[in-house]
């Protein structure tokens, strides 16, 4: 099978490549990752030759190329379909492929105001009005997801699947944020952080030091927005 390599930004801030490193680091297969110091000359230099939307992440498996995140979840999905990507059950199929899709698509407020900062730690935080209603939005998929269609297992359907790597950025933001949710939503987000793959990710963002001067927010800051 031809190497698999994966295009990533800086682990610290970049959502999206976790995402897509998720996803590969899923198949169990041997793979290599490129990262890309974000928003410096360096990255622009480089982004082009490697991704056709001059976006993180992209995967290289051979001569195909696969750049979005969903994309590469589902090209990891047919390459390694051994492991769990998606539910069986069609009402849990169709629940996953809708919230992933929306977290594709949404959640504008939180993206904007609660960037991604692995390396970040802030509590008591004032919401706006934008944050506030996808932090709702968000844990009450999460805690429907759990409550039809997790079973025995810690994740939104069951064992770690395709809708936890969508939505793992979505957890470091709250936890890092210190945004308050329900005991169901806790639960979830402690089973995403304590993933070994997902703590993987972590332990490689705590030994940068890039910052990335456009998402800073104060350390004494008290609202989001």
């Amino acid at each position: 099978m031809p190497a698999l390599k994966i295009i990533i930004g800086t682990k610290t801030y970049s959502s999206w490549s976790l995402r897509g490193w998720l996803a590969v680091a899923h198949t169990g297969l041997v793979f290599e990752e490129e990262k890309l110091t974000l928003d410096t000359p360096e990255f622009y230099e480089r982004i082009g030759a490697l991704s056709p939307s001059r976006t993180v992440p992209a995967l290289h498996h051979g001569a195909t190329v696969v750049w979005d995140s969903l994309a590469i979840i589902d090209y990891c999905a047919r390459i390694a379909p051994q492991a769990y990507w998606w539910p069986e059950d069609d009402a849990a199929y169709g629940f996953a492929r809708s919230i992933c899709a929306e977290m594709h698509s949404s959640y504008m407020g939180l993206r904007t105001h609660a960037p991604m900062n692995l390396r970040g730690s802030w509590s008591n935080m004032e919401l706006c009005e934008a944050v506030a209603n996808d932090v709702k939005k968000v844990t009450a998929r999460w805690d429907e997801a759990r409550q039809r269609f997790g079973g025995a297992g810690d994740f939104l359907f069951g064992d770690f699947s395709a809708a936890d790597m969508m939505f793992a950025p979505v957890v470091a933001r709250l936890i890092t944020y210190g945004i308050e949710v329900s005991d169901t939503s806790r639960a979830y987000m402690d089973a995403v952080r304590a993933h070994p793959l997902v703590d993987a990710w972590y332990q490689d963002a705590a030994l940068e030091d890039e910052v990335v001067a456009q998402d800073e927010i104060p350390a004494d800051a008290t609202r989001l927005g």
